[in-house]
C-alpha cells in the first residue's frame, strides 16, 4: 500500500466562464476502516483563492498551518492579498524543501487572478509531493480516485460552463468517480468561485 492512499480521499477542480470550482469527498479513513464522514480538505487562502489537500491526514494538518503562515507573512510584506498564480508557487516551493523527506500531500489549487485590465480569470493547478506544478485550462485531480476522475471529467466537461453549470458538472463528476473508489466518498463538499460570491454546497452520497 502506498502511504498516500492510507487515509483515502479525492480532489478535483475545474474551470468555468469567469468561474472555477473546487470539490472534494468527506470521507477519513485508515485503509477500508472508515473514520469520519466530514473530513475537510479544502481550505480558504483568500476570498479568491482555495486550495485542496488530498494525502496522509496528519500532513494536511501540518501543511495548511504552514500555508496560513506563508500567507499571512506575505500580505503582511506585500500589503495585498496573494494571486493564485504566486500562491501556487509559494506551495511547490514548500514541499520542494521537504523533498528528502516530503510531505505525503498532492495540493490542488483554484482560484480568480485579476487581469490588467480589471477583470478576473480562472486559474487551477496541482503539485506532486515534491511540488512539480501542473497547471490547466480544464481540471486538475488528485487522490485515491484521480484515475477514475480523470474518465470522468473527459466525458463531462465543457468549455465556458456558467457558475450553475461547472457546479452539476463538478458534482456529477466527483459523485461518479467516488463510487467507484473504496477509500473514498460518503458525501462531498463543492465549492465555485466566482467574482461576486463563493457558493458552498454539501452533496449527499453513498455511505457504503
Amino acid at each position: 500500500m502506498s502511504i498516500m492512499e492510507l487515509n483515502g480521499g479525492s480532489v478535483i477542480a475545474m474551470v468555468g466562464k469567469d468561474c472555477v470550482a473546487i470539490a472534494s469527498d468527506l470521507r477519513l479513513g485508515n485503509q477500508a476502516l472508515g473514520i469520519s464522514s466530514n473530513y475537510q480538505r479544502i481550505f480558504p487562502v483568500t476570498d479568491r483563492v482555495y486550495v485542496g489537500l488530498p494525502g496522509l491526514a496528519t500532513d494536511v494538518t501540518t501543511l495548511r498551518e504552514r500555508f496560513r503562515y506563508r500567507v499571512n507573512m506575505y500580505t503582511i510584506k506585500e500589503e495585498r492579498e496573494i494571486e493564485p498564480e504566486t500562491f501556487a508557487h509559494l506551495v511547490s516551493s514548500t514541499l520542494y524543501e521537504h523533498r528528502f523527506g516530503p510531505y505525503f500531500i498532492e495540493p490542488v489549487m483554484a482560484g480568480l487572478s485579476k487581469t490588467p485590465s480589471g477583470g478576473y480569470k480562472p486559474f487551477i493547478a496541482a503539485t506532486d509531493l515534491i511540488g512539480c506544478l501542473n497547471f490547466a485550462k480544464d481540471f486538475v485531480v488528485a487522490g485515491t480516485a484521480s484515475a477514475k476522475l480523470f474518465g470522468v471529467a473527459e466525458g463531462l466537461w465543457e468549455p465556458d460552463l456558467e457558475a450553475e453549470d461547472l457546479f452539476e458538472t463538478i458534482s456529477q463528476t466527483l459523485l461518479n468517480a467516488v463510487d467507484r473508489d473504496a477509500y473514498s466518498g460518503w458525501g462531498a463538499i463543492v465549492h465555485v468561485i466566482t467574482k461576486d460570491k463563493i457558493i458552498t454546497r454539501t452533496l449527499k452520497a453513498r455511505m457504503d
